[in-house]
């Protein structure tokens, strides 16, 4: 995986990486998935954030592609929240 700031995991991981990410978001219940449009804009969100790095949150070291797919989840940075 090449570093990259303000890229997200599929424009920074390899294919393998990336695939295995987007199969658990995949098998998230539809109930508790945000919305695609929700997802896209969480997503755009995160590009702006200064603790994003290669795809992973440095707030809490998560995939933002993952994170960004739950609809109770929230942007961890507490003192500046994207989403």
């Amino acid at each position: 995986m090449k570093e990259c700031p303000r890229c997200l995991l599929r424009e920074s991981a390899e294919n393998d990486v990336y695939a295995g990410v987007m199969d658990r978001v995949e098998r998230i219940p539809s109930g508790e998935r945000s919305p695609e449009e929700l997802y896209r804009n969480r997503l755009e969100a995160c590009r702006s954030c200064v603790h994003l790095i290669s795809g992973v949150c440095m707030k809490c070291g998560c995939y933002v592609e993952f994170r960004a797919a739950y609809r109770r989840l929230r942007c961890p940075d507490a003192k500046d929240r994207k989403w």
